[in-house]
């Protein structure tokens, strides 16, 4: 399936980013949000787009993080309703903090409520689910006892069942009911135990409204040999 790209653009997550020394309320640097809105090419009835808007939040400074969290969602309830969203990155934060638990409609700031979805608990497949740390410092699977005994303390304190929470501080969020999550993985691959980032990736596979299908390709000349 391919996809065109419509629009795209860049916005700021800091209050004085062009000023030098300036800092994203409280952070220890500007931190950006990008977003792209794209089109399926090759379907029936045409027209089906989506946006992505992607960030990597301030790692120090909750503050910075509840500001950013509110300034994306601003970008994103200015979106048509019908427009499917997908909000990913690294967040650098878990889904039970400020942060989270305002992007996911459970808590206001500034008088407003996002109301994203986490595609990890919604989806219909999750892969690696016992990671439950993205973040992992170059270090892989072996976290350590510290943060082994962090995760049996957790889970006997809030019952957690680790099938569907987590500690995620990458994710990714979406609103629409036009998109359907049906697989999510935390990536874990590696070349002889060399990760190309200290965080692992969240991969995710969506599935489009029954209302939308693919165009039959033409056929080549391969596929259809003509007799002589």
């Amino acid at each position: 399936m391919k996809v065109e790209l419509l629009e795209g653009g860049t916005f700021w997550l800091s209050e004085s980013p062009s000023v030098p020394g300036s800092m994203s309320w409280g952070a220890a640097a500007p931190c950006i949000a990008t977003w792209a809105t794209f089109q399926l090419k090759g379907i029936e009835p045409p027209g089906f787009s989506f946006q992505i808007v992607n960030t990597n939040m301030d790692e120090f400074s909750p503050r910075a993080r509840r500001r950013s969290a509110l300034l994306t969602w601003q970008h994103i309830a200015s979106l048509p309703p019908s427009l499917p969203v997908v909000y990913c990155g690294g967040f650098n934060t878990q889904k039970e903090s400020t942060t989270g638990r305002f992007l996911l409609g459970r808590s206001r700031e500034h008088g407003v409520v996002g109301d994203m979805r986490d595609t990890w608990p919604n989806a219909r497949v999750r892969k690696n689910h016992s990671l439950i740390h993205t973040y992992h410092g170059f270090k892989g699977d072996k976290q350590g006892a510290l943060e082994f005994f962090k995760l049996i303390l957790r889970a006997l304190c809030l019952c957690w069942d680790r099938q569907t929470q987590d500690l995620h501080v990458d994710w990714i969020l979406f609103r629409g009911r036009s998109l359907i999550p049906v697989l999510c993985e935390v990536v874990n691959d590696n070349i002889d135990g060399n990760y190309p980032s200290s965080h692992y990736p969240i991969f995710s596979e969506f599935m489009l409204p029954r209302s939308v299908r693919l165009l039959e390709p033409p056929p080549t000349q391969e596929e259809n040999p003509v007799a002589v």
